[in-house]
């Protein structure tokens, strides 16, 4: 996408190495206190020297991602937990305390802050260093709800509340189209070429390469989420009923599989990991299904509120709840599944979506309805930066290059990218 007065490319990777020798850590943002903005110094540790023996880049993987993850699955050599600041045991849990940084101008959001850069808020729609907002999309009138980048297309999908999918051309960043649903977008996924899009009673499927249109039957209310796995489409949808698909090479088409019951409020999100699919409900639990038979053969219970997002990272499952809590899940030696690591945020959170920045660390971004993005480093949850909206961001997707994509309530919808050199973020 030619972006703004820059000029660059979308799906180009700005910058160059850091070379750490050069660098210094902020002892203020060790301490949690830095209030520059701008700040000269890093606000996040420096890489660790290079060990002689070979090793891969990617020694953690997300389940999107191409280094070969396989999801939670029995660790009988498991012996405690290594997550967070404190390193503590099986089940340890820690409180996120207020950080003394700039909180976001109100009025600059407005347009119309008066006092400059004499103001004590902050003028900026991030914070943190190694990644940088590329551009901004504006067109829909309400949430976006869903962000989609389809294999082998130019384009970059995105869905909203108001009802449409608009398509933007990835080199120029114009809105090459806007489609008309007919009713509220209430997830978008891609696999392959194909663009799959949940409406009200309804999944409607493009395939981007041939044009070919198909609508799903089957939902009852609201499609919420969507995944693929072993050859399967999965819904989850408001009356908590889980519906599979299955493609047919022959006849061009989806047939029904299977519907999968046992939640008893609608289901919003959906991962696949381990031979295992994982759905977050309104009900305030996880269930956990076998992909073969396609059975529940656990329920998680330890959240109190609406599960709003699943991931699957390394060993372990993720899972954010409106309980203001990230909890992290991992397989026994029975191979069930248990709590080892409760992090607890200021606000509710809604979506959960993992990455690797430019050094190949891994990321985890997590919305609340703060209106607020966080980025952490995992496993020890260590904070590198922080993304700010005009409302809750409800849509977070990766693309390729270090590139990831917000969605939020009124309708916005940036660009970011990872950089391997140290930005003033605006």
């Amino acid at each position: 996408m030619d972006l703004d007065s820059g000029n660059k490319r979308m799906f180009q990777r700005l910058g160059g190495p850091v070379d750490p020798k050069n660098q210094k850590v902020c002892f203020h943002w060790r301490a949690g206190n830095c209030t520059r903005h701008p700040c000269p110094y890093l606000h996040r540790e420096l890489p660790p020297p290079p060990s002689n023996g070979s090793s891969s880049k990617r020694a953690h993987g997300f389940v999107d991602d191409s280094s070969g993850f396989s999801g939670p699955r029995a660790r009988t050599n498991y012996t405690g937990s290594t997550w967070g600041r404190s390193h503590g045991g099986a089940n340890s849990r820690t409180v996120r305390k207020p950080e003394r940084v700039s909180k976001i101008c109100k009025y600059w959001v407005q347009g119309n802050c008066g006092y400059g850069e004499q103001c004590r808020f902050l003028h900026s729609w991030s914070l943190g260093e190694g990644f940088s907002m590329l551009t901004q999309l504006e067109g829909h009138q309400k949430v976006v709800s869903g962000i989609a980048l389809p294999s082998g297309s130019n384009n970059l999908y995105t869905g909203s509340k108001d009802e449409t999918v608009r398509v933007w051309d990835c080199q120029s960043g114009q809105c090459m189209g806007v489609i008309n649903l007919g009713g509220e977008v209430g997830c978008m996924i891609s696999e392959g070429p194909w663009l799959f899009v949940g409406i009200p009673n309804i999944v409607k499927a493009w395939n981007t390469q041939t044009s070919t249109e198909l609508s799903l039957s089957g939902p009852v209310g609201q499609v919420y989420a969507m995944v693929v796995g072993s050859d399967l489409l999965f819904a989850g949808t408001q009356d908590g009923s889980i519906l599979a698909w299955k493609f047919n090479a022959v006849t061009n088409c989806f047939e029904p599989a299977a519907s999968l019951k046992g939640h008893t409020l609608g289901v919003v999100s959906l991962v696949v990991g381990a031979n295992r699919l994982y759905s977050g409900s309104m009900d305030c639990t996880i269930r956990v299904w076998n992909l073969e038979t396609l059975q529940c053969i656990q329920t998680l219970k330890e959240h109190t509120a609406v599960v709003m997002s699943v991931l699957c990272w390394d060993q372990f499952l993720l899972s954010c709840s409106l309980d203001q809590t990230i909890k992290v899940w991992v397989a026994t030696e029975s191979g069930n599944l248990e709590v080892t690591y409760t992090h607890e945020e200021e606000h509710g959170l809604l979506t959960l979506r993992g990455m690797h920045d430019s050094e190949a660390k891994p990321i985890l971004l997590c919305s609340s309805n703060g209106n607020s993005v966080h980025l952490y480093d995992l496993p020890s949850f260590t904070e590198r930066g922080k993304i700010f909206a005009k409302q809750e961001v409800r849509a977070i997707q990766v693309g390729p290059g270090g590139l990831f994509f917000t969605g939020d309530g009124a309708g916005q919808v940036k660009v970011w990218q990872w950089s391997t050199e140290p930005t003033a973020n605006a």
